[in-house]
């Protein structure tokens, strides 16, 4: 099969499948060749089973031979993040205490795909314990970017990112809390879909034994196409089996086909997080090209008043959301810590020791704060259907794998600012539960890639990815990095 076929998206490569174009199995060899060629200069993909994949894609041809498609991924290879239970695997999350943790079932995103057809070929690289925007860990390393091998394909899902962007999986399963779908899907230049919290089951996706769903945390698709998102989403999305008696799960169908239906706002920086002039510039650019299209276009939109304050606020929500597995010490820690700042204190750093140390009480507080958050953000949804805004502060960083996150710098229009700044364009979005959609919109001067977020109201999903293939079909393509189309 040629090359450019590993390039394809899972939607065209499940069309192929099913109208007999090629095979699985032709599919799956086709994609070990990419990933024996190419994955040694990215460690993106860090677990292989091919054993498994060519068995369960032999199954998936002859099931289709004698007229049987399992499902709308019938026969499309794909891989996971690591973190993912899937049986005969680890899932270790970066951490050598996790090396032998190999889960007796497979988690629910991964069941649900192979039951829509998907064959699984493997596992993607993370960040240690997903905490990160780049992908490296003691266990399996670093993850390169395709688009330029000494800068970070982003994290936590970078592995999937970089596979994808280098034609070496045709789907991906990822997760985000922090922006770890998003961010990733910015620095390589692919589509990503943050879902709307609580509509995709996480189960399988935590650390050995824990069964609670987190706080802001959701899983959800990644690829090549807007298609792909929608597709993957439609696999994901839906009650887990206890939860099923009592609900279902119906999002509304997009009701706007053209670019002039929609009323669109467009957020360039905040002071809480100032933005590069490329991802500004890049995001204006297309502001232009909807408004010029017909689209309604609101500039400088501001769905929440006070950017500092959000900032503020998602941090000490994530921070507490993350303390679970974190060492009593260190949480102990961050008790006394509290207790010798400076009331007046501000900053990530401030924010996130007041978050390790939250009282229950104080949580309710926060809790509180978040829903007037989730308020103010209804109200802008009553005179706009999206948000475009950025994904992050700059095109794709350096690797830095010394300094500590807090700690670690990038570069914004030529100055040295937190790199944890760019959890504030995740965080705005992901601590109202809100669903927001990746799409690849332009390239930097350094030939890095420009992702925007499309920021939609709650169950508005498959309409944030329907402006997304807009954009896909109008603006802009999945491009591949230039040493791998």
């Amino acid at each position: 099969m040629a090359q450019r076929a590993t390039l394809a998206s899972a939607t065209d490569l499940a069309a192929a499948v099913r109208d007999r174009k090629t095979t699985s199995t032709e599919l799956v060899e086709a994609y070990r060749a990419q990933i024996d060629k190419h994955n040694p200069a990215l460690n993106a993909i860090v677990l292989t089973d091919w054993d498994r994949a060519l068995a369960t894609a032999a199954k998936r041809d002859t099931a289709l031979q004698n007229g049987e498609a399992t499902g709308p991924l019938h026969g499309v290879p794909i891989t996971i993040k690591e973190a993912f239970d899937y049986t005969g695997t680890p899932a270790t999350w970066g951490l050598p205490t996790l090396k032998d943790n190999f889960p007796a079932r497979s988690a629910i995103a991964v069941e649900r795909l192979e039951a829509a057809g998907a064959v699984i070929m493997g596992k993607t690289n993370v960040a240690r314990l997903l905490a990160d925007h780049q992908s490296f860990n003691p266990v399996y390393g670093r993850t390169n970017n395709p688009w330029d091998l000494g800068v970070t394909p982003g994290g936590s899902s970078g592995g999937a990112a970089a596979a994808l962007a280098a034609g070496l999986t045709g789907l991906e399963l990822g997760s985000d809390i922090g922006g770890s779908i998003r961010h990733p899907s910015h620095c390589c230049g692919v589509f990503g879909h943050k879902p709307t919290f609580g509509i995709c089951p996480t189960r399988g996706h935590d650390m050995p034994g824990d069964l609670a769903p987190l706080d802001m945390g959701v899983v959800g698709p990644m690829g090549r196409s807007a298609a792909d998102l929608d597709l993957g989403l439609s696999v994901l999305a839906g009650p887990d089996a206890v939860d099923a008696a009592g609900w279902r799960l119906e999002l509304p169908q997009p009701t706007k086909t053209k670019i002039s239906d929609w009323k669109i706002g467009v957020m360039l920086s905040d002071d809480a997080a100032p933005v590069d002039d490329e991802i500004q510039a890049a995001i204006q650019a297309l502001a232009d090209f909807l408004g010029s299209r017909g689209a309604q276009i609101t500039s400088n939109a501001r769905p929440l008043a006070d950017g500092k304050d959000a900032f503020s606020l998602y941090t000490r929500l994530l921070r507490s959301a993350t303390t679970a597995h974190l060492p009593d010490a260190e949480i102990d820690a961050s008790v006394i810590a509290v207790r010798e700042l400076d009331p007046a204190a501000t900053g990530y750093v401030a924010d996130t020791t007041h978050g390790r140390a939250l009282m229950h009480r104080s949580w309710h507080h926060l809790n509180e704060r978040r829903f007037r958050a989730k308020q103010a953000w209804a109200q802008y949804f009553e005179n706009h259907d999206i948000l475009l805004c950025p994904v992050a502060c700059s095109p794709a960083a350096p690797h830095d794998e010394t300094s500590l996150r807090h700690e670690r710098m990038i570069t914004v229009n030529n100055r040295l600012v937190p790199g944890v700044n760019d959890l504030f364009w995740a965080g705005m979005v992901g601590m109202a539960y809100l669903p927001s959609t990746v799409a690849p919109i332009g390239l930097s001067s350094g030939g890095l890639p420009i992702g925007v977020q499309i920021v939609g109201k709650w169950y508005d999903d498959r309409s944030t990815i329907a402006f997304a293939r807009l954009l896909e079909q109008e603006f802009r393509a999945f491009v591949p990095p230039p040493n791998f189309a």
